[in-house]
C-alpha cells in the first residue's frame, strides 16, 4: 500500500506491521494471539497500571482486559502492556517514599518508550493510584496521539467510616495515649475493606476529577467504585471511543487546551482538592505545551468557591459522591453559573457542554456538594503564597477551619523522620511553626509527601494549634494549617534554608504571604555561611531524577525544554 493510500488510523502501527519486509515483526505478534485480519486494524496500546503493590490498582489487569475488549469490540486490535506503580500509603514516613513522585516521571517515560516503539495507533491509560494518572496523562500528552484516560476508581469506605487517613491519625492518637493498641489494630484490619484508591478527596479522586474535566476521561469515569459494573463499562466504552477518535484525528493536543485546564482547575477548587493538583496540572500542561503557571491557581480561586464537604477536612467520602451522582450534575451547575467552558473539545468527540446537556441536579437533601451562593468557602482554599520564605512561591491548603493567619516560632528539621520523632515524643507544641526542609525534588530528593507527620499532629489533637510549612509536599489527605512546595526549595539555598529556631514565621492566606521575620541583613550574614549539602544519593533513578528535576513552581518535570 503505498503513503497515499495508508489507512490514516493506522498511521504508526502500518510502518510496524504492513509489506514483505515486516514480515518477522508480523511473526512475533502471531506468536501472541494475532491473526492475518489484526494486522489489517488499527492498534490500541492499553496501559495497565496493574500491581499487587497497592489495593489502589491490584484490580486493574481486569478492567485494562475489558478496555482492550472495548477496542476489539469497535474495530481495533488491543494490546495490553503494563508500567509501573507505587504505593504511597505504604511508603509514607519511609526512605522509600522518595520515589513517589519519581514514579510519575518513570510512568510517563515507560509508556512513551513502548507505544513509541511498537507503532500504537491509540492509547487508553488506565491509573488508579496518585502518581500513576498524571504520569499516564503525561505519556499521553508527549505521544499525542488519539488516547482516553480511565481513573481505576474509588474504594468503599472501611468499618466505621474509616479509610487510609483514618488509620494514620490512629497512630498519632495512639502516641498521645487515646487508643490502646488493640483499639489501632482494629482500625488497620477494617480500614482498607479492598480494591480501589482511597476513598477521600485526595490526590488520587482529585486528579481523575481534573481529567474528567479536562475532557480527557469519558463522563462519569472520576466518579465510579472500583469493583462496580459502571467502571467495567466505562473501560469497555473507553477501547471503543480511541477508534473514533482515531476516525476524526482527535488528539490531545486537541483536547487538553488552555481553557481545559482553567476547567480542571475550577473543578478542583469546588471540590476542596488536594495541593498535589498544582504540581501535576503545571506538569501536564507543561508536557502537551500550554501555558499555565502556579498563579493561575490564585486568579481562578478569587472566584470559584469551595462546594464539597468531603474528606480530609470534610465528612463524606467519593463513595458517597458517586452515591449522588459524581462530579457530573456539580460541573453542570458551574457550567451554568459561567464558570467553566463549554465548547472545550472532550473524549466523546463532542464539547463539555454536549457531555452535560442531559445531566439531572444532584438530589434534593443531599449534604454533600453545597449551592454555590451557600459555599462551605467563598474563594479556593489553595493558596499560592510568596514571600520572604517562598519568592518562587509556595502552595497551601487553608479551608478556612484551621483559620487564615498563623504566626508562630520556627522549630527547624533537616528531614521528614527527624520532625515525626519531634512530633511523637512531644517536643512539638502549641504556637510552633513545624519547618521540613531539604526535601524539596532536588534535595530529598523526590518531594516526600508530609501525610505521617501532618496526621500525628491531628492525632494529637494540635491541628489549629501548630502549622507545617515544607519544600517537600502533602498527600491529599493532610489537613491543618499547612504549606508545601516552597520555592526555591532548601538544597538550591532558597530561603528556607537560612531559618533557625526560633524565628517568627506568618502564614497569611488572606494575603497570600509566607514570610520569617528576620531583617535582610541577617538572612544575608545567614546565606553567606550557608553551604549546600552533598547529594544523598550518587548513583541510581534518585540521583538521575535530582539531575534533571525542575523547581516545584515548574511542576518538578525532568524535561523542562532548555
Amino acid at each position: 500500500m503505498s503513503d497515499k493510500q495508508q489507512n490514516p488510523r493506522r498511521r504508526y502501527s502500518s510502518p510496524v506491521v504492513d509489506g514483505v519486509g515486516k514480515s518477522a515483526s508480523r511473526a512475533m505478534l502471531r506468536a501472541v494471539g494475532f491473526t492475518d485480519a489484526d494486522f489489517t486494524k488499527p492498534q490500541v496500546g492499553i496501559a495497565s497500571t496493574w500491581s499487587q503493590v497497592t489495593p489502589c490498582n491490584s484490580h486493574i489487569d481486569g478492567l485494562a482486559e475489558e478496555a482492550s475488549a472495548g477496542a476489539d469490540g469497535a474495530g481495533g486490535k488491543g494490546v495490553i502492556f503494563n508500567t509501573i506503580t507505587i504505593s504511597d500509603g505504604i511508603a509514607n514516613g519511609t526512605e522509600g517514599m522518595k520515589y513517589s513522585l519519581v514514579s510519575r516521571e518513570v510512568i510517563a517515560d515507560s509508556i512513551e518508550t513502548v507505544a513509541g516503539c511498537e507503532g500504537f495507533d491509540g492509547l487508553v491509560a488506565i491509573g488508579g493510584c496518585d502518581k500513576n494518572m498524571p504520569g499516564c496523562m503525561m505519556g499521553l500528552a508527549r505521544l499525542n496521539r488519539p488516547s482516553v484516560f480511565v481513573y481505576g476508581g474509588t474504594i468503599l469506605p472501611g468499618e466505621n467510616h474509616t479509610d487510609i487517613v483514618s488509620v494514620f491519625e490512629a497512630v498519632g492518637a495512639h502516641s498521645r495515649g487515646d487508643l490502646d493498641l488493640i483499639e489501632l489494630k482494629q482500625i488497620e484490619e477494617t480500614a482498607i475493606p479492598g480494591p480501589g484508591s482511597c476513598g477521600g478527596m485526595y490526590t488520587a479522586n482529585t486528579m481523575a476529577s481534573a481529567i474528567e474535566a479536562l475532557g480527557m476521561s469519558l463522563p462519569g469515569s472520576s466518579a465510579q467504585n472500583a469493583v462496580s459494573q459502571a467502571k467495567r463499562d466505562d473501560c469497555r466504552a473507553a477501547g471503543g471511543a480511541v477508534l473514533e477518535l482515531l476516525e476524526r484525528d482527535i488528539k490531545p493536543s486537541d483536547i487538553m487546551t488552555r481553557e481545559a485546564f482553567e476547567n480542571a482547575i475550577t473543578v478542583v477548587i469546588a471540590l476542596g482538592g488536594s495541593t498535589n493538583a498544582v504540581l501535576h496540572l503545571v506538569a501536564m500542561a507543561n508536557t502537551i505545551g500550554v501555558p499555565l503557571s502556579i498563579e493561575d491557581f490564585t486568579e481562578i480561586g478569587r472566584r470559584v468557591p469551595v462546594v464539597a464537604d468531603l474528606r480530609p477536612s470534610g465528612h463524606y467520602m467519593m463513595s458517597e459522591l458517586v452515591e449522588i451522582g459524581g462530579i457530573q450534575p456539580l460541573m453542570k451547575t458551574l457550567l451554568d453559573a459561567g464558570l467553566l467552558h463549554g465548547d472545550c473539545l472532550t473524549v466523546t468527540g463532542k464539547t463539555l457542554a454536549e457531555n452535560l446537556a442531559g445531566v439531572a441536579p444532584y438530589p434534593e437533601g443531599q449534604k454533600i456538594i453545597a449551592p454555590l451562593d451557600a459555599p462551605f468557602k467563598a474563594e479556593s482554599h489553595l493558596r499560592i503564597l510568596y514571600g520572604n520564605l517562598a519568592p518562587e512561591g509556595a502552595v497551601a491548603k487553608i479551608t478556612g477551619k484551621e483559620g487564615t493567619r498563623f504566626t508562630g516560632s520556627a522549630r527547624v528539621f533537616g528531614s521528614e523522620e527527624e520532625a515525626q520523632a519531634r512530633i511523637n515524643d512531644g517536643t512539638v507544641v502549641a504556637g510552633d511553626v513545624i519547618v521540613i526542609r531539604y526535601e524539596g525534588p532536588r534535595g530529598g530528593p523526590g518531594m516526600r509527601e508530609m501525610l505521617t507527620p501532618t496526621s500525628a499532629i491531628m492525632g494529637r489533637g494540635l491541628g489549629s494549634e501548630v502549622a507545617l510549612i515544607t519544600d517537600g509536599r502533602f498527600s491529599g489527605g493532610s489537613h491543618g494549617f499547612v504549606v508545601g512546595h516552597i520555592s526555591p526549595e532548601a538544597f538550591d539555598g532558597g530561603p528556607i534554608a537560612l531559618v533557625q529556631d526560633g524565628d517568627e514565621i506568618t502564614i497569611d492566606a488572606e494575603a497570600d504571604t509566607i514570610d520569617v521575620h528576620v531583617s535582610n541583613e541577617e538572612l544575608m550574614r545567614r546565606r553567606a555561611a550557608w553551604q549546600q549539602p552533598k547529594p544523598r544519593y550518587a548513583r541510581g533513578v534518585l540521583a538521575k531524577y535530582a539531575k534533571m528535576v525542575s523547581s516545584a513552581s515548574n511542576g518538578a518535570v525532568t524535561d523542562l525544554p532548555e
